[in-house]
């Protein structure tokens, strides 16, 4: 079941890609909040149409859930928002490569901690170094970006 879940995770990462580079793209004809707009208007048909056929969970709940746990939907929309900025002027991949430093940064931190009643994994020297070299990556890749763009101005 790990390995579909791996596989499921990586699938979703190719079409997130995907998507940041067709988002940025569109962003430059109809609008960065216009595209993000377009893609949470699209994304809620779609996921109405899964929850009425194979939803199991409970939509009333939303009512009876903490305030800051609702957060979770306005991260998210920063998340794409941010995103669609980026892409048209770094690239989909330094784009990529900075939210998923920025996602493990914070999720280092969140597992140390504990914070919203995760899983406690302090941070070690594995991790520190890990981090570290996603960001010399994050560095490099925004580098090689510049300068392709200066090679083609």
């Amino acid at each position: 079941m790990g390995l579909f879940i791996i596989l499921f995770t990586l699938i979703g990462g190719i079409t997130l890609s995907a998507q940041s580079s067709i988002n940025g793209t569109f962003s430059r004809k109809a609008g960065t909040i216009e595209t993000t707009f377009l893609t949470f208007l699209t994304g809620t048909m779609f996921l109405s149409i899964f929850m009425l056929f194979f939803g199991s969970g409970n939509v009333l709940a939303l009512v009876e859930a903490p305030k800051w746990q609702l957060s979770a939907a306005f991260l998210g929309t920063m998340y794409l928002l941010l995103t669609v900025m980026a892409v048209p002027k770094i690239g989909v991949i330094a784009t990529s490569i900075a939210g998923i430093a920025g996602q493990l940064v914070i999720g280092v931190i969140i597992d140390h901690f504990g914070w919203f009643n995760s899983l406690v994994i302090e941070i070690d020297i594995k991790r520190a170094f890990a981090l570290l070299f996603m960001i010399i990556s994050l560095y490099f890749i925004y580098k090689g970006n510049k300068r392709s763009s200066e090679e083609t101005d």
